[in-house]
């Protein structure tokens, strides 16, 4: 395999090194299977998300709040598909082609890539927060947590995470550390979450039993379980995006202070297939986790082929 070093500047201006043809002289096949791969995941995102959003619109017993923030997920899956997933194919399709001048444009794949993850990444802890809120709050969630309040958050979410990315093209070095020390941050305060709710669902089970060992108290009973259930489905969700990302921040981390070879290059471009990999599977996580959201889908795609 070839390796072709670069400078220092180089390193800090991306396209510099990721449109070299030296690193893709010996994976023209590789790239062509994974242009292949990520095409179809590109279809079956755009068709799924979009099926989601139309269900969460019909969805009315979910909380608002909450349901906002499925559905800003959802459509931070939806543009992956729709335009990270077809601009990262075209970025591959030019190291097929030899055309570097379009590669350059075509990074702005990259660009819209890490927008994606961070509000995906920040929406998934919004919603691990919002279950604890919903657990330590009881009848103030409501007054607490509003629709005003969510869209501020959803809207810091996107801008945020686009003002981020600019720097990607200024300093990749830059974008690196603050993104893994957002990670970082945003993995704990999910991680905090997840074991106070189950560290509070443990102790009130524990007094559910008391309770019904004196007497009989299935209301209670019957909310715990199904706010369990839907703890347990916003954590799919976090686990499935940590599988599908962390091969990612894995390579990236290794070459972050290495020279870019054909290997790692290839690397990379696998564990990026990976995480667009994550934009199918959550619409196959609402449907198959979530009893409200399947429902609503079934009665969509039924009014759609009764239409049709």
């Amino acid at each position: 395999m070839e390796t072709e070093n670069f400078t220092e500047d180089e390193m800090q201006a991306l396209p510099g090194f990721l449109c070299s043809a030296g690193l893709t002289s010996r994976l023209h096949f590789q790239l062509t299977c994974l242009s292949v791969i990520n095409a179809l995941l590109s279809v079956t995102a755009v068709l799924g998300n979009t099926i989601i959003l139309f269900a969460l619109n019909r969805e009315s017993s979910l909380h608002s709040p909450s349901k906002l923030l499925f559905r800003c997920l959802a459509t931070a899956d939806l543009c992956a598909g729709l335009i990270a997933e077809p601009l990262t194919v075209a970025f591959w399709i030019s190291f097929l082609h030899g055309r570097r001048e379009i590669c350059r444009y075509t990074l702005m794949s990259l660009g819209a890539g890490y927008t994606l993850i961070s509000v995906s990444l920040c929406t998934l802890t919004a919603i691990s927060v919002d279950r604890l809120l919903a657990l330590v709050l009881g009848l103030r969630y409501r007054q607490v947590v509003t629709m005003k309040r969510t869209y501020a958050v959803v809207a810091v979410f996107w801008v945020g995470a686009t003002a981020g990315t600019t720097t990607f093209f200024w300093d990749y070095r830059v974008t690196f550390w603050g993104g893994y020390m957002t990670i970082s941050l945003f993995l704990l305060i999910s991680t905090a979450s997840y074991s106070k709710i189950f560290l509070i669902l443990r102790r009130r089970k524990i007094q559910v039993q008391d309770r019904n060992k004196r007497g009989p108290c299935q209301g209670t009973t019957v909310n715990l379980m199904r706010y369990s259930k839907a703890v347990y489905n916003a954590l799919w969700l976090q686990l499935m995006l940590v599988v599908c990302y962390l091969p990612y921040g894995i390579v990236v981390a290794f070459s972050a202070n290495r020279v870019m070879s054909s290997p790692l290059f290839l690397a990379r471009q696998c564990t990026v297939t990976l995480v667009f990999l994550n934009s199918t599977l959550n619409p196959i996580l609402y449907f198959w986790k979530m009893e409200e959201v399947r429902r609503a889908v079934k009665n969509t795609i039924s009014q759609f082929l009764c239409f049709n």
